[in-house]
């Protein structure tokens, strides 16, 4: 088994309620890894927080054994007491009992995990929405914005390239945050010059239908690296997601910079769709495990310049603010303030 830690998100939720039934379990569960945190406090602090990869755990079960075997002692030698409730965060789309991840092997039936681990209460969230709910709690320190720092208020937007693509929106309310999850990874992807159309062009001699996640993912990073190299004539290496942001980082292969920067450019106008759609006037953050990775080559990408090519509707997102979240543990976060406001 292979365990990493990492260091908890500081965030800490202020409430008037009673935080009943402590401790409590919060995950994330992506089509890689599984964090999962503890929260033993009322200031619902998410601490001991892991990472396990997924393929080496059967099921979700599995993977809360192998946690909780990690959790420090209580003082005098008593061990940890169970969970009483819980809320996952899960990258997929969630209906009735049964859960089947998209990007990974685990299948297993709500009331039977609730039932497992002897809960009173488990709360399943999409990851992007409980990433959503985050977003109000999130310090600078865990970002790093386009210029101005989004402001928590109206309609926000969350999106995040990682295994798959999430997308999700917030909407401020009188009863407080309300998180409106879907599955807009699977909208289809538009070109918007003669170059991206080409691209498009490539990708649909292999995929009927060429969705946003397709090529704006860990999964779609080498579909789209492929065409490139198509494009230009070049037999492509058989690289994972990883490798090629490795190689573009290292300046080391052409294409896989070119890949990037195509898919900084993508991004941005996807993003810029996603903004409309919403309304999300408060801002657009930016999620997921590999934008965080590109660092300054990101900022300096066309990002922004194709999240604002809007033609007559420019205006209107140059006054929308964009920043990438940097704290891979905010959806504990927001998994954690699903419980503690009873969202």
């Amino acid at each position: 088994m292979s365990l990493s830690s990492n260091t908890p998100s500081d965030n800490v939720f202020l409430s008037h309620e009673p935080v009943q039934a402590l401790p409590w379990l919060v995950a994330d569960v992506g089509g890689t890894n599984a964090r999962f945190g503890w929260v033993d406090d009322p200031s619902a602090s998410v601490r001991h927080v892991k990472t396990l990869p997924v393929a080496e755990h059967a099921g979700p079960s599995e993977a809360v054994a192998a946690y909780l075997a990690t959790l420090p002692p209580l003082p005098h030698g008593r061990g940890q007491p169970r969970p009483r409730r819980s809320a996952w965060a899960l990258a997929t789309a969630l209906e009735g009992d049964w859960v089947e991840l998209t990007n990974s092997h685990w299948r297993f039936s709500r009331d039977a995990l609730m039932r497992s681990l002897d809960l009173e209460e488990l709360r399943l969230l999409n990851d992007f929405e409980a990433l959503a709910l985050s977003l109000p709690h999130l310090q600078p320190a865990q970002l790093r914005a386009h210029g101005a720092v989004p402001r928590a208020h109206g309609m926000l937007a969350v999106i995040g390239p990682g295994t798959g693509l999430g997308v999700a929106g917030l909407v401020q309310t009188r009863q407080g945050w309300t998180a409106l999850p879907g599955e807009g990874g699977h909208a289809t992807l538009a070109a918007t010059d003669e170059q991206e159309a080409q691209v498009l062009e490539q990708v649909r001699r292999d995929f009927e239908h060429v969705s946003a996640e397709r090529l704006l993912s860990g999964i779609g990073l080498p579909v789209l690296y492929r065409a490139v190299c198509a494009l230009a004539r070049v037999p492509g290496q058989d690289l994972t997601a990883p490798q090629i942001v490795e190689a573009c980082m290292q300046g080391a292969d052409p294409l896989c910079e070119r890949t990037l920067d195509l898919f900084c450019a993508l991004l941005g106008s996807f993003a810029g769709n996603v903004a409309l759609t919403l309304g999300a006037r408060g801002g657009v953050y930016i999620g997921g495990g590999i934008v965080p990775r590109l660092g300054e080559r990101f900022f300096k990408s066309r990002f922004r310049e194709k999240f604002e090519a809007k033609g007559r509707f420019r205006g209107y997102l140059a006054g929308i603010p964009t920043a990438v979240i940097t704290d891979t543990l905010a959806a504990l976060t927001g998994a954690a303030a699903s419980l503690q406001t009873g969202a």
